[in-house]
């Protein structure tokens, strides 16, 4: 028997999930509070990480001010690099190592969290830059012990980052990107302030708020946690421990949220309904799959992300051409979905009614079309490019990018479907162009 209408326990797989997050404090205004809960950590001599975008806003100065406030020594360090790269990670571990904080806080988009969180395991546990990276790409070298208290505080309705305890990065000898998944880089706190969204230009919450959609997605279809072989010891099951029971809660308003609020959000940044809601669903979804991750459409987008060329995104800093990371994922996800749903169609025509499709009439076999119909649409709405071609990429491009997203298995193997390199292969063919 199966737990909470999940199937039964698959022979040698997993009858449990656990169930992680950071502390979370949610609404307008709790950026102030960020003193305060810092000093309650225990921190003294704080390591303030941000971009330098970031640190020309007034939300800036407000957490600045809050911490000397709280009587703490404060050290900044806003060289994040949008899209953070091995060396720009290096960077900022050799800043923490040489100030030697006890304690962090981070202010920005996922790029500035993960960047932060980098410095802090760098900086506490050294080791050379590949041990601690996911396998293959990496050694996949556990963390050894905690590290400094870190208190994160997002600036865009997207990543999750505050709640997660995964960083990502491009590599960039591999033109890809991949992680460091660990417990020990989940921040310690989050504060969530929806105000800090006001100042985002549409685009950046188009791209943020459609990766918490395909977050919400990936977790909601990916392999369940009874269909993944159970761990030599407790201790070791992963975090990705597929869709799960905890996960689907917030998957579900999730996507809910984002059918109703990320167009509103996009096209008015005085709506602050929208606004905040979009808010609220990004920390939802990273609790999600926090605890159940995310598979294909990721896997895919990290290579997209790696080897763009000459894509320069309006809205996002100048003179360097990046996909930003919602936008390398969203492209990809029709795709995947298409494939993916003859694995559980139920739940592909689930997430689709979520996430405000029409599904009356609709059958197992139009779960995939009815899903992907409605992602298209939502892309378009929201002024998406047209697939990979949108992008930059052609047919010429494919099995370069195949190569960069096969060794991608920790994302890969969560999965409904198993993603070979011909799959993937032809997944990304498809994915040049939707309409």
């Amino acid at each position: 028997m199966g737990c909470c209408h999940y199937p039964a326990v698959g022979e040698g797989c997993d009858g449990a999930f656990t169930v992680d997050t950071s502390r979370i404090t949610f609404g307008q205004g709790c950026l102030a509070e960020v003193g305060d809960r810092a000093r309650a950590l225990g921190m003294t001599r704080v390591a303030l990480f941000s971009d330098a975008r970031v640190a020309r806003l007034p939300h800036f100065e407000k957490v600045r001010q809050s911490l000397l406030a709280a009587g703490l020594d404060v050290a900044v360090y806003t060289d994040v690099h949008v899209e953070p790269t091995d060396r720009s990670f290096l960077d900022a571990a050799r800043f923490a190592s040489e100030l030697r904080p006890d304690g962090y806080v981070s202010l920005g988009g996922g790029s500035v969290i993960d960047t932060c969180k980098a410095a802090n395991l760098y900086a506490t546990h050294p080791a050379d830059f590949l041990a601690y990276v996911n396998a293959p790409v990496g050694e996949g070298r556990p963390v050894p012990g905690p590290l400094k208290p870190h208190l994160a505080c997002p600036t865009t309705s997207g990543t999750g980052s505050e709640v997660t305890g995964i960083t990502i990065f491009d590599l960039l000898s591999l033109a890809a990107k991949t992680g460091i998944a660990s417990p020990a880089l989940r921040p310690t706190e989050a504060l969530i302030d929806p105000d800090c969204t006001t100042t985002l230009p549409g685009e950046v919450v188009a791209a943020s708020g459609l990766d918490v959609l395909s977050h919400a997605l990936e977790s909601y279809t990916a392999r369940p946690y009874v269909r993944r072989p159970a761990p030599a010891r407790p201790s070791l099951r992963p975090m990705s421990q597929g869709a799960n029971p905890w996960s689907d809660l917030g998957c579900r308003e999730a996507l809910r949220l984002m059918g109703l609020y990320l167009e509103r959000g996009v096209k008015d940044a005085q709506d602050s309904e929208a606004r905040e809601q979009l808010m609220w669903a990004a920390t939802l979804a990273g609790i999600a799959f926090g605890n159940a991750g995310v598979h294909a459409p990721h896997g895919m987008a990290y290579a997209v992300a790696g080897r763009v060329r000459d894509f320069h995104p309006s809205g996002y800093p100048e003179g360097e051409a990046l996909v930003p990371h919602g936008m390398a994922v969203i492209v990809n996800a029709p795709a995947v979905f298409r494939y993916t749903a003859t694995a559980s169609p139920e739940r592909h025509l689930e997430a689709a009614g979520y996430l405000g499709a029409d599904v009356r009439g609709a059958g197992p076999g139009d779960a995939g079309e009815v899903l992907a119909g409605r992602l298209v649409q939502v892309m378009r709405a929201v002024g998406m490019p047209n697939g990979l071609g949108g992008v930059g990429y052609t047919d010429a491009d494919v099995e370069a990018l195949t190569e960069g997203a096969f060794p991608q298995q920790r994302l890969l193997q969560n999965a409904p479907r198993e993603m070979t390199r011909p799959v993937l292969n032809d997944l990304f063919h498809q994915a040049l162009r939707y309409w």
